[in-house]
């Protein structure tokens, strides 16, 4: 346009600063603001007059500090007949799918159970403990955990009988305890007792039935003293295991070649699942009242990912994948135990719980 001037394109759409830009440039003016921003400060609504620049500490510093020295409010917070502190409330939501409070009347939940991995370990070539960062993986899934107890729950922590297992078990205990101090919940929680349902899936050996991290230990000293002889054949477990796990040297996923290919040597995957089931028969019934009623409402368990795999696999009709460390599949047992919510990554679906005393014995059987 020709002998027009354009006007500024930030007077198109504001032709006096921000309320906030106003006492901003007052401040950094010695209390004087320019005369467009003062006008525009009069028509705007009056607001706070922030505190003293004092030693420059920039305002959002001074805020948080105000907010932190503010006294801790006691107030509690009300809900479906649970009362939780604002901290607690505030952390804990949105969280987690829950169902509706009429169907969560009807499912008549007796117990809950949490598989949980161990944390990251030191190697697999052995029973090594965890590293520094899978103990805090540990605390702090326990630390998580603890905001879903109810005053009055008593936990039973159990782990599987290996080191990785049982220190994560340890870490478990401590960021339950940390967490419940917290949230101010009055809960408690037992120590930890390894039992032999949570074992890994196993390997047979000359030796006997081995967990598959020891049975690789023979497998290493078996194959090296055959091939410094270089005499006779390898034993069938040896080519078995030596295929399992050259599998994971080569970047696969041996815990799928378990899955889904049989071995003759290894413990099949849905023996695991029925071990799993069988441990938690028994702990329900350890902890049941006269009444009928479960002392035990919680259950935390510590073990590893192969059988909590085929546990997943063997819930929801699919592989979901390799649980991380620390990950944890939820079951929530019904009144009765015959069934069961199992959750796993967003996962959620109802089976029927194998009773105790109808697991077949396949070896017992033969052909007519």
């Amino acid at each position: 346009m020709t002998g027009v001037e354009r006007p500024d394109a930030r007077s198109v759409h504001r032709y006096e600063a921000p309320d906030y830009l106003a006492r901003y440039r007052a401040r950094r003016g010695g209390g004087k603001a320019p005369e467009s921003d003062r006008a525009s400060a009069a028509a705007a609504p009056s607001a706070p007059e922030a505190p003293p620049e004092g030693d420059g500490t920039p305002l959002y510093l001074r805020r948080f500090r105000d907010r932190g020295s503010a006294p801790v409010e006691t107030t509690t917070v009300t809900h479906d007949g649970a009362s939780f502190t604002p901290a607690l409330a505030e952390a804990s939501r949105g969280k987690e799918i829950a169902a509706p409070v009429e169907r969560r009347s009807s499912e008549k939940i007796v117990c809950e159970i949490s598989i949980i991995r161990h944390g990251i370990t030191q190697g697999y070539s052995t029973d090594a403990g965890l590293t520094p960062m899978g103990g805090w993986q540990a605390h702090r899934r326990g630390h998580e955990l603890a905001r879903r107890f109810d005053h009055g729950d008593r936990v039973r922590l159990v782990c599987a009988d290996t080191n990785r297992a049982r220190q994560t078990a340890d870490q478990l205990y401590n960021g339950v305890t940390d967490g419940l101090q917290m949230w101010g919940i009055d809960a408690e929680i037992s120590e930890k007792e390894p039992i032999p349902e949570l074992r890994n899936f196993g390997v047979w050996t000359p030796d006997g039935l081995r967990d598959v991290t020891s049975a690789f230990r023979q497998y290493q000293a078996t194959n090296e003293t055959l091939e410094r002889l270089a005499v006779g054949d390898r034993p069938r477990w040896l080519v078995e295991i030596d295929r399992f796990y050259r599998t994971q040297l080569g970047g696969a996923d041996p815990i799928q070649e378990w899955l889904t290919i049989p071995m003759m040597y290894f413990e099949p995957p849905a023996m695991c699942v029925r071990r799993f089931w069988r441990g938690f028969h028994r702990l329900i019934t350890e902890s049941t009242q006269p009444d009928g009623s479960v002392s035990h409402r919680r259950i935390l368990a510590a073990t590893h990912s192969g059988p909590m795999r085929a546990f997943a696999t063997w819930a929801h009709g699919y592989d979901p994948g390799e649980p991380l460390n620390t990950e944890e599949i939820r079951i929530k047992m019904r009144e009765g135990c015959r069934t069961a919510f199992v959750s796993y990554r967003n996962r959620v679906t109802e089976v029927n719980v194998p009773p105790p005393d109808e697991f077949p014995r396949w070896e017992e059987t033969g052909e007519a």
